[in-house]
Formats: C-alpha cells, structure tokens, sequence
C-alpha cells in the first residue's frame, strides 16, 4: 500500500454524514462523522489497491498533480481556499 496524503470534508445530508476526497473525486457516508470518514478511508485504500494492481495508479496519481515527498510518500495539491459562496 502505498504512502498518501488526501484532503477531507465531512457535511451532513438529511441524517447522513457524507466524508468527501476533492482530489480524487471520491466519498463515502455514514451515521456519524467517524463513521462517515472512516468509510471514505475504506473506500480510499480499495480505489488505490485496485489501480495498483491494474497498473494505473501512477497515471492517476500524475493527472491529478499528487507530487512525491522526501519520504515517498505521495501529496496532493494545497486547496488554496475552501468558502460557501452564493449568487
């Protein structure tokens, strides 16, 4: 398994907890927030094992701008600015 860092948004729908990953367009829910991101974690780990052993993950990874560390481990691009906006 590879070494990854991910962002993570947690909001609620209804009386559902909805975990979110931006950066790989990934989510996952629950009935509690621990739940919910504990869940997205699953649901991250599974995405990744399955584009490793199809021999994708690398392209994934560089198409959506994750860089290499020092310690090889793999981070995503800084979210700059995260607001609720309206029109």
């Amino acid at each position: 398994m590879i070494k990854m860092n991910f962002d993570m948004i947690v909001f609620k729908e209804g009386e559902t907890y909805v975990a979110y990953c931006p950066e790989l367009d990934l989510s996952s829910c629950g009935s509690s927030v621990q739940q919910a991101k504990e869940m997205l974690r699953t649901a991250i780990r599974l995405f990744l094992d399955e584009a490793e052993k199809m021999g994708t993950l690398t392209d994934i990874l560089s198409e959506i701008h994750y860089t290499v560390n020092h310690d090889g481990r793999y981070v995503p691009p800084k979210i700059i600015a995260a607001e609720e906006v309206s029109l």
